[in-house]
């Protein structure tokens, strides 16, 4: 039995604990795990929210569908403007590898996409390996991203902070500041393995945000055995980290990893709430819970779908925020399926920081 298809049957295992109803969708687990042997598929949509609170929309690497199926992900974004009103959808962050091959077309079929969010939902972007150098090969930094979705395009848009300040016509690092139920959020948006400079910036834009409740994407951050990536205890035996890649050679690594980013950046401020990643391989769900030096924990979660049938057959995860200030509902959800995932690694409950008005 390989390592995924372990996972899989213990977390088979520990959804036998829920209702009945529920194991009755428990598919039969085989020594080599199919791509929903350790689903428990439910027909329908998550529950309503209730008044007071809201929701982020998660969309991970959609390579495949701006590749072969726009289709989807066209029907992911149409989805989520039809819910806005109705979930309380505040915001969309999208993890990176919004392209496969960095090509023209491909990017053509993500603004056609994304397209349909504008002036509806705010939606915020990173860059992940794929959408770098030619053929996404990720030898160094160059990329179509702000050619597609220019610093332009989102400049006017009240939500809009600024970019990184070395590179003012680049989309590739960003934040954004919104407001949800009474709750300030700032989202802080960087590229894949993210520079040293890079990370001297998003320092300074965290503190001078110290009364904003911080959310991080980024493409890679944790791996899908709930740790984060780290180059240097663990090296090639976490597979995709960003300093094996070219464009760490041809920058004399000049990249951070997940546990560099922990060290570097999260661990130095006390408002950070979560961090969210795609890029992953394997099951391509994980989360890691870590305590800053005071005391305040940051949930990092990894989410992709990309080994799914269809390039990822539309799922995308919902962050439910209650009302309490304290508790994150997940749901992972497919407007081409009709079905949401109840298993404990695609449903879930996180607890957070009291959040303070």
């Amino acid at each position: 039995m390989n390592e995924i298809s372990r996972r899989a049957v213990l977390k088979a295992g520990a959804a036998m604990a829920l209702a009945p109803a529920l194991q009755r969708n428990i598919v039969t687990l085989a020594a080599d795990a199919g791509p929903y042997d350790d689903a428990i598929l439910m027909p329908g949509e998550p529950p309503v929210p209730e008044a007071g609170a809201f929701t982020i929309a998660v969309l991970p690497d959609t390579q495949y569908y701006s590749e072969r199926f726009p289709e989807t992900f066209a029907a992911q974004t149409h989805w989520i403007v039809e819910n806005q009103r109705a979930r309380n959808i505040a915001c969309v962050l999208h993890l990176g590898d919004i392209t496969d091959h960095n090509r023209p077309a491909e990017w053509e079929n993500a603004v056609k996409a994304m397209s349909l969010l504008d002036g509806k939902v705010p939606y915020f972007m990173v860059p992940g390996n794929h959408d770098y150098s030619e053929n996404g090969s990720c030898q160094d930094r160059s990329t179509r991203l702000s050619e597609y979705f220019p610093v332009s395009r989102f400049q006017s848009l009240p939500t809009f902070g600024g970019v990184y300040d070395r590179e003012p016509e680049h989309l590739a690092n960003s934040y954004h500041r919104f407001t949800a139920e009474d709750r300030k959020f700032l989202v802080l948006a960087l590229e894949f393995g993210p520079r040293q400079d890079v990370l001297r910036w998003a320092n300074d834009i965290v503190r001078r945000h110290a009364d904003r409740e911080v959310i991080l994407i980024t493409h890679a951050h944790i791996y899908y055995d709930d740790s984060r990536y780290d180059w240097k205890k663990r090296g090639t035996t976490q597979s995709w980290n960003p300093h094996a890649y070219g464009v760490s050679k041809s920058t004399n690594d000049d990249v951070n990893d997940g546990e560099e980013v922990w060290g570097n950046l999260i661990s130095k401020h006390e408002n950070f709430l979560l961090t969210l990643n795609g890029h992953v391989l394997g099951d391509g769900l994980g989360k890691v819970s870590t305590a800053t030096p005071a005391g305040r924990e940051v949930h990092q979660l990894l989410v992709n779908f990309q080994m799914r049938p269809n390039g990822g057959d539309g799922w995308l995860r919902l962050l439910e925020f209650r009302p309490d200030g304290q508790t994150i509902q997940v749901y992972d959800y497919s407007p081409t399926r009709k079905e949401r995932n109840a298993s404990p690694q695609n449903q879930f409950t996180l607890t957070t920081p009291k959040a303070t008005a």
